[in-house]
């Protein structure tokens, strides 16, 4: 089964502001894989989850960087069962693509299934504050 596109990325399913990034950051649990570091964490709301992409430098020039970023994007709609709602995601790109493509990374995130759902179980006892962004 490939993963194909799936559509849009509308502005609720995005962790947007610094301050939701730093709060995440300091209540998160972590899942690590070979090429990423995902961030887990509860809202006290139950929308939609919600997803933020941190790429670095590192990672290549802007057109890597921005492929990069498209291709978690796109994962994380191609990996809608993982994720329950009321959950906020952070994917750090930990290292540069070897010519990865959707299949790959949405490869890796299924690999990582069992620990992430562990990590979502454990987020949801502890939400991130109602007064956090």
């Amino acid at each position: 089964m490939a993963a194909r596109p799936t559509g849009k990325f509308p502005a609720a399913q995005r962790v947007k502001k610094r301050a939701e990034y730093v709060a995440l950051q300091a209540l998160a649990q972590r899942v690590t894989t070979p090429r990423f570091t995902l961030l887990i964490a509860a809202r006290p709301d139950d929308g939609a989850a919600r997803l933020g992409v941190t790429v670095s430098r590192k990672i290549g020039n802007a057109v890597a960087r921005n492929r990069m970023k498209r291709l978690l994007r796109e994962a994380f709609r191609a990996t809608r069962e993982l994720w329950p709602a009321g959950i906020d995601v952070a994917i750090i790109a930990k290292r540069p693509p070897a010519r990865s493509g959707l299949e790959d990374v949405v490869t890796e995130l299924h690999g990582a299934s069992r620990s992430i759902t562990r990590r979502c179980r454990e987020a949801e006892r502890r939400p991130l504050p109602p007064g956090a962004p």
